[in-house]
């Protein structure tokens, strides 16, 4: 089993299903309520573990029930939270999602807590970058502490993926640590100005990413796919037909799921086919760590596929 160390927020998800998304002053109706343990980095190490990695987890949670409860259900699907921080003055983050009948989203987050995760705590966790086979980071934490990660393991030369959400300005010299970055379409138009309406478009893009110094992009394209692009080599991999019901985690099954294959060894592009078979998956279930597939679950889908 290769090992993944996420850098990454913690959330708690408050979900709502609605008929129709609201639109601006609206009020809709909603079904029914769920809360869940979400955030991007608490996701995705969830996603890893259950993808068969052995996974640890640095960030930070409050002082309240909220952050008593998601560590909790961390170390129930075996992540090693030696290094999650308590903040007993902070509250821990919480999403406020809104998810609709074709399982689209929309969503709000108070990061509470995650703002207080710190380079120095980072440092904290060096035994475990070092020990890695892949470091996994997002930017719902303070970039400094995504910029002090991505420095130690390129100095150990430990693999990095960057899954850019929510995308925004990064510092340049991020961008020669990385081994992966993992954009979906909206996210790849911010960080490139390039707009998306097709492969041609998403290739563009990938190459203005990989022109400041990104080993490898692989560009989400929901339904439709993905597109794994290298500095020499360009693929397209087919979406699995599937019926989506709610995905809030699609993204963040994607990324642990490729993180947990390339901690293995396993090279890009089937790592990648891994991962989106584990997104497809997701879509299919409401919630976000609830939806998150078994490494069995992951199989069956990709055998179903041939």
């Amino acid at each position: 089993m290769g090992r993944v160390l996420v850098v990454g927020s913690i959330n708690t998800d408050m979900v709502v299903r609605v008929p129709r998304l609201p639109a601006v002053g609206e009020t809709v109706l909603g079904v029914d309520f769920r809360q869940v343990s979400g955030g991007k980095g608490g996701n995705q190490a969830v996603a890893a573990a259950r993808a068969g990695a052995v996974v640890a987890m640095v960030g930070c949670v409050g002082g309240d029930q909220f952050g008593s409860k998601v560590v909790d259900e961390l170390r129930e699907n075996g992540v090693d939270v030696s290094q999650l921080h308590r903040l007993s003055d902070a509250v821990s983050g919480v999403a406020l999602i809104a998810v609709d009948t074709d399982g689209q989203n929309c969503i709000t987050v108070a990061p509470g807590a995650n703002v207080g995760l710190t380079p120095e705590m980072v440092r904290q966790a060096e035994p475990l970058i070092a020990a890695a086979g892949v470091v996994l980071l997002q930017l719902e934490v303070p970039v400094e502490a995504v910029m002090e990660a991505a420095t130690i393991a390129a100095n150990y030369e430990t693999p990095i993926i960057l899954d850019p959400a929510p995308a925004g300005p990064l510092p340049d010299r991020l961008w020669s640590h990385l081994a992966v970055v993992t954009p979906n379409v909206v996210e790849a138009e911010a960080l490139t100005g390039h707009r998306i309406r097709g492969e041609g478009d998403a290739c563009a893009a990938a190459d203005a990413l990989i022109g400041r110094g990104v080993e490898s992009v692989v560009v989400t394209l929901g339904a439709s796919g993905l597109l794994v692009a290298t500095r020499n080599d360009r693929t397209v991999l087919k979406g699995f037909p599937v019926e989506a019901v709610d995905t809030t985690a699609a993204g963040d099954a994607f990324a642990g799921a490729l993180a947990a294959r390339l901690a293995e060894g396993t090279d890009l592009i089937m790592a990648a086919r891994f991962a989106n078979a584990a997104a497809a998956v997701a879509v299919t279930r409401l919630g976000a760590q609830p939806s998150i597939p078994t490494r069995d679950e992951i199989a069956n889908m990709l055998r179903s596929a041939n």
